[in-house]
């Protein structure tokens, strides 16, 4: 590559870095920082005073690993799910197929706000109002995904081994689980790490559903801190907010090489 694109990929990623930054500098300063003049561009010394005024406002730890129970949960449900379902609408023959699968495409077109109501009411009919399973169940499959995985499959996965695993007498689900999904493993675990991070950066549907401090997810417990103080206080507020971001930078960080490398062994050769 060129110099003029090294320079633009670095100028880019600064950018992309400059927001956790500025978290992170006013976050272990005083709420003054972020209307100083001059700017504070460095951090201080307030970090931990910061993130230990956070755990005494919530139980933020507790609430960091809810999210990750739910994130975790709702990635491996929906590559499973909805690998599976692409599957089906990729390689299985049945009536009303392509019908179907335009149904479920449309749903995509719905906004999720119109849905809290009723999945509010079904959550309260099954007793499962402020828990996480109310968190997890729902995001369990969804349409993108089915829409994702069934793509995949249709490019990467011949018609001609699916024949020849039923020849040799493999099951619908056992071609499934022993050719089909090892073929997808790199776009399954693409699309997992996409479906950890909504899940793990949801909002609007944890705070209708939960209230027990105990049960909140990371999102849920910065609102919390923000209601807790008659004027926000930024410092621990962009703390807070700091320390729900890292997670997933790490996660990237150390998933990133391994999510290339499946995608290239993903790949069939002809």
């Amino acid at each position: 590559m060129s110099v003029i694109t090294y320079v633009v990929l670095v100028v880019a990623a600064l950018l992309a870095v400059a927001p956790l930054y500025w978290m992170f500098v006013v976050g272990s300063n005083t709420s003054a920082a972020i209307s100083s003049s001059p700017p504070v561009l460095l951090p201080g010394p307030n970090f931990l005073s910061n993130v230990l005024k956070v755990q005494a406002d919530v139980p933020f730890v507790h609430s960091l690993l809810n999210s990750a129970i739910v994130a975790l949960s709702v990635a491996v449900l929906q590559i499973f799910f909805c690998s599976l379902a692409g599957f089906a609408f990729a390689k299985l023959r049945f009536r009303g197929r392509n019908g179907l699968f335009v149904f479920i495409i449309a749903t995509m077109a719905i906004p999720s706000q119109l849905g809290l109501v009723p999945l509010y009411l079904i959550m309260s009919k099954i007793g499962w109002i402020d828990s996480l399973q109310a968190l997890i169940a729902p995001g369990a499959v969804t349409a993108f995904g089915v829409f994702w995985m069934r793509q995949v499959i249709v490019g990467s996965m011949p018609d001609e081994l699916i024949e020849a695993a039923r020849i040799d007498g493999c099951s619908t689900f056992r071609t499934f689980r022993s050719i089909v999904f090892p073929t997808i493993r790199g776009a399954a675990a693409v699309f997992g790490l996409f479906a950890a991070m909504s899940a793990w950066n949801d909002f609007l549907w944890p705070l209708v559903e939960l209230s027990t401090p105990s049960h909140f997810t990371v999102q849920v417990a910065i609102q919390q801190l923000r209601t807790n103080y008659q004027s926000i206080d930024y410092a621990t507020t962009l703390a807070a907010s700091f320390l729900a971001t890292l997670p997933l930078l790490i996660l990237f960080v150390v998933a990133g090489k391994q999510l290339v490398a499946g995608i290239m062994e993903g790949a069939v050769k002809g």
